[in-house]
């Protein structure tokens, strides 16, 4: 076997041959709760689109979804939905705290792992555990709630709800075929002592642009027969979702419960959060004669003895399948192996705990990549067919980045705590992205600078919150630093890091080396003077090693 496979694949992503990063683990794990889908008049994010509403309501700048992947457009999504009986509705993304709620923030209550993934998302593999009770909501808001600063937050293990190991792990692998050729395979095991059923619902669907006029013509998933679907669009053409025998195959539209959420009547029952109705009441009788729709998904109710183990397997592709095919389990097995080939030099003298612990935490990093959509100017506006937005925004938040128009993949601080880029997270990230894909990390590097994001006085944005809220000792300084280093590994020359990296940055500038270096990459030399502004007018007495390097580097000659 070629030892260097995914590097391959590496080098042809880069040099235009092949996308292999059209599909990805690009599916926010929380897409409410954030300032792009705020289109209140005070700014109350959390408020304006909560997680009670995240079923049923329309996403307008992404989506969100478990263990759950989208083309780099997120057109077309893929993600689970699982239901173990006693919940009032479907999991279908994580839950967590606001920040009013947590008494320590924003904070996600679940237990889920990033195992195993490729810098082409060859191969990818994670774990969610799902308890077999009720999951405990309410007395996780209100615990919390309870607790001041000062307490220990209450987790979801603290609740009991895992004890006598009631749960189910589900474990989701996707491998890549080719690059438009995605193998699923779910594997749920019971890790109970008795008896245990969970229904779990592989779903399909298309994020909804067209009630907000971005795209004209509507896409369709349509029933081919009882173990294909066909998704159509326009723009990203036709993929077929193969799969398993089903108990059932439901078809909705991914459109606003307006019913629910404003209290006006629907212009028809098949809306977003349709098929939490269907499975938890078992009403399928309202799917049975629906042909097509926008959102769609097989249901497998899977009754598991005690550590007992089921499989279920899918195939999204551009090709037009008759059945799985007779190399799926291949492919799943040689993807792996590609893994650790791609792999094993980077851990190369590591004992295997601390290779395991390496190859996931860049699993980690890997699965946080993310869609990130935000036109602010548009933002501002609203969208035609839409209410106008409160004329307060625009002398509010953002409202001084009109220019910004972000729709990229990104490394996402956290994609449930944090879903939104940082500009310092991302230089920092950026370092630990180096050893396994360059291009990649000097692509998030230099982002920032791309004029639909840099403002024209500089500036460079700084998170979603605001993006004028730039750290002055952790601006140009990082991003310069950054910037040099991944430069002189392009040209085989390394930069010790973490011996000259402190809180105070004097020594991160020592000598004068590292910002001409990022200056003459042509990165950062605008945000440059606008940091030096914002630093000078702080005054040596905060950051006298910051301020007598910036006079240096000013001095004539």
């Amino acid at each position: 076997m070629n030892q260097n496979v995914e590097q391959d694949r590496l080098s042809k992503q880069w040099s235009n041959e092949e996308n292999w990063y059209e599909w990805g683990p690009y599916l926010s794990e929380r897409q409410w709760g954030t300032v792009r889908e705020d289109y209140s008049a005070d700014g109350e994010a959390w408020d304006s689109f909560p997680h009670d509403h995240a079923r049923m309501r329309v996403y307008r700048w992404g989506e969100d979804g478990l263990a759950g992947i989208s083309d780099e457009t997120q057109t077309l999504c893929f993600a689970l939905s699982l239901w173990n009986g006693k919940d009032p509705y479907l999991k279908e993304r994580l839950f967590g705290l606001s920040n009013e709620q947590g008494n320590h923030g924003e904070d996600v209550k679940e237990l889920y792992y990033y195992l195993d993934n490729t810098p082409t998302h060859s191969h990818m593999r994670m774990l969610y555990k799902y308890p077999q009770a009720a999951f405990p909501y309410e007395a996780l808001v209100q615990e919390n709630a309870s607790r001041s600063p000062h307490d220990p937050e209450f987790e979801l293990l603290d609740t009991g709800i895992f004890q006598n190991q009631s749960y189910f792990d589900v474990e989701v692998f996707y491998a890549k075929h080719e690059t438009q050729d995605i193998l699923i395979r779910v594997v749920v095991h019971n890790r109970g002592t008795e008896e245990a059923t969970l229904q779990v619902l592989p779903t399909l669907w298309f994020r909804n642009r067209w009630a907000f006029h971005v795209e004209a013509e509507k896409p369709v998933i349509e029933r081919v027969n009882d173990q294909q679907l066909r998704a159509s669009h326009h723009r990203l053409g036709t993929y077929h979702l193969t799969f398993e025998p089903a108990q059932h195959v439901l078809i909705t539209e991914n459109e606003t419960n307006t019913e629910r959420v404003f209290n006006q009547p629907n212009t028809s029952p098949f809306v977003k959060d349709a098929f939490h109705d269907a499975v938890t009441t078992g009403n399928y009788e309202p799917f049975s004669e629906q042909p097509a729709g926008t959102k769609a998904a097989p249901v497998y109710a899977l009754t598991l003895g005690a550590g007992e183990s089921r499989e279920i397997r899918l195939r999204l592709s551009k090709h037009e399948q008759g059945d799985l095919g007779e190399d799926f389990e291949n492919i799943f097995h040689q993807r792996a192996e590609e893994a650790n080939a791609f792999y094993a030099p980077l851990t190369e003298g590591l004992t295997e705990d601390d290779t395991r612990i390496k190859r996931q935490a860049w699993a980690g990093l890997l699965w946080s990549k993310q869609y990130y959509h935000y036109d602010v100017r548009r933002w501002l506006e609203g969208d035609v067919g839409q209410p106008i937005p409160p004329s307060e925004r625009w002398h509010g938040r953002n409202s001084d980045w009109q220019h910004l128009n972000a729709e990229h993949i990104m490394i996402m601080p956290d994609k449930w705590e944090y879903p939104w880029f940082a500009a310092w997270d991302q230089a920092f990230q950026s370092i630990a992205m180096e050893s396994i894909d360059l291009e990649f990390a000097k692509q998030q590097l230099y982002l920032h600078a791309d004029p639909r994001y840099q403002a024209p006085d500089g500036r460079l944005p700084a998170y979603e919150w605001n993006f004028s809220d730039n750290n002055p000792h952790f601006g140009p300084p990082l991003a310069g630093f950054f910037t040099s280093r991944n430069w002189s590994l392009r040209v085989g020359k390394t930069t010790n890091f973490y011996p000259s990296c402190s809180i105070a940055c004097g020594p991160i500038m020592s000598g004068g080396s590292i910002m001409p270096a990022a200056w003459k990459t042509g990165c950062f030399r605008e945000d440059f003077w606008a940091w030096i502004t914002l630093v000078c007018s702080i005054g040596a007495r905060i950051y006298p090693p910051v301020v007598r390097w910036t006079r240096r580097m000013l001095r004539p000659g």
